[in-house]
């Protein structure tokens, strides 16, 4: 999991309707990523993590629904929303293809910009919290981490105080300390 800004993949084929989609994105906290192609597409989403991908539905090659596909399928990538835009007829199957595959939306062109925008905000601001999700419960696992060691340093000294042992005062303190704040502390 890469950390960070929020990242968006823009896929399309032509190269003016990603210009057109990064500047509706300006003044957003997160960075576009663009690429031409489905098969672009995938191999950057095996060196980045994406907030959300805007995929165009018809693409030469691969196009956008067997994209989808191939996404949905890697455990990394399956649940990063796809929002599918595209120029096609307004055929309810294409939609229903769509989301049959896995997308969170099917945005026709022309589609508002404002209301895209809105979208992939929601997206973002998802991201972020998940992000700020996993750093608190990896500082929760540190923090149980050390307790268990506190708790098994004092369950120590007790036991050798109550089998009569004369603990070393010192050791026994550092063997506190060390389960207190860890090894890196020491």
């Amino acid at each position: 999991m890469t950390g960070g800004q929020a990242k968006a993949l823009l896929v399309d084929d032509r190269r003016e309707n990603l210009l057109a989609l990064e500047a509706i994105f300006q003044g957003l906290p997160v960075q576009t990523v663009a690429v031409e192609s489905g098969e672009a597409a995938l191999k950057q989403l095996l060196v980045d993590d994406f907030a959300v991908i805007l995929l165009d539905a018809q693409m030469p090659e691969m196009d956008g629904f067997e994209t989808a596909n191939h996404i949905k399928r890697r455990e990394r990538t399956r649940h990063v929303p796809i929002l599918f835009l595209t120029a096609a007829d307004r055929d309810a199957q294409l939609a229903l293809r769509g989301y049959a595959v896995g997308a969170v939306d099917y945005l026709i062109k022309p589609f508002d910009p404002w209301v895209l925008r809105a979208k992939v905000s929601v997206f973002v601001d998802l991201w972020v919290k998940n992000r700020q999700l996993a750093t608190q419960a990896e500082v929760v696992r540190q923090r149980d981490e050390q307790w268990r060691a506190l708790c098994a340093a004092v369950d120590q000294a007790i036991e050798r105080l109550r089998s009569g042992d004369q603990p070393d005062l010192d050791q026994v303190a550092s063997q506190l300390e060390a389960a207190r704040w860890g090894p890196t502390a020491m």
